[in-house]
């Protein structure tokens, strides 16, 4: 064993992990998540109150990718346990923004005072709720909050103009 890489990762009290083949399923009070290892290649194993994720070989790449791994089962952890935050500031200096959701849309109106609404998608079960200026995005999978707040920044971005005069825009002002 000493010449393989691997990682154990202790599995949190009230959360339960199943492992169907390569695909992780953990659930716990906020929801359930669910994720496919198969591309990684390496070797995961549930039992005994852990997770142990082994590199079939020894080389940086293989040590980094079981960090991953684990990384990744952590934020499972969190996300099921006590949920993910990502917190978004309205910035407007020339023409006030108005932000609404609609269904899996969030509809970004009067930016740069532009007359056509743009359109941002809500992946996955992220709830994206709009408190004046700022938009809280929660949610169990940390990947889909995170595309989420990508498609909503990106919806704003200006092009063709410079961002240090046009800041205009919706940014990410924290997670939690």
């Amino acid at each position: 064993m000493s010449e393989f890489t691997s990682i154990t990762v202790k599995i949190p009290e009230g959360i339960q992990v199943e492992q169907k083949g390569s695909t992780i399923s953990v659930s716990g009070p906020k929801g359930k998540v669910s994720r496919d290892f198969a591309h990684t290649r390496l070797d995961i194993s549930v039992g005994g109150g852990e997770i142990k994720i082994l590199a079939p070989a020894k080389g940086k790449r293989l040590k980094a990718l079981v960090g991953t791994v684990a990384a990744h089962l952590r934020n499972m952890f969190k996300g099921v346990s006590v949920g993910h935050t990502y917190r978004m500031k309205v910035i407007y200096a020339h023409f006030p923004i108005t932000v609404k959701v609609q269904g899996k849309d969030v509809l970004i109106e009067n930016f740069m005072g532009e007359r056509s609404k743009r359109t941002a998608k809500i992946v996955g079960n992220v709830k994206v709720t709009v408190q004046g200026d700022e938009l809280v995005l929660e949610g169990v999978d940390k990947e889909e909050i995170g595309q989420t707040a990508a498609n909503i920044h990106i919806a704003t971005h200006v092009k063709k103009m410079d961002p240090r005069v046009f800041q205009d825009g919706v940014y990410v002002s924290g997670r939690e």
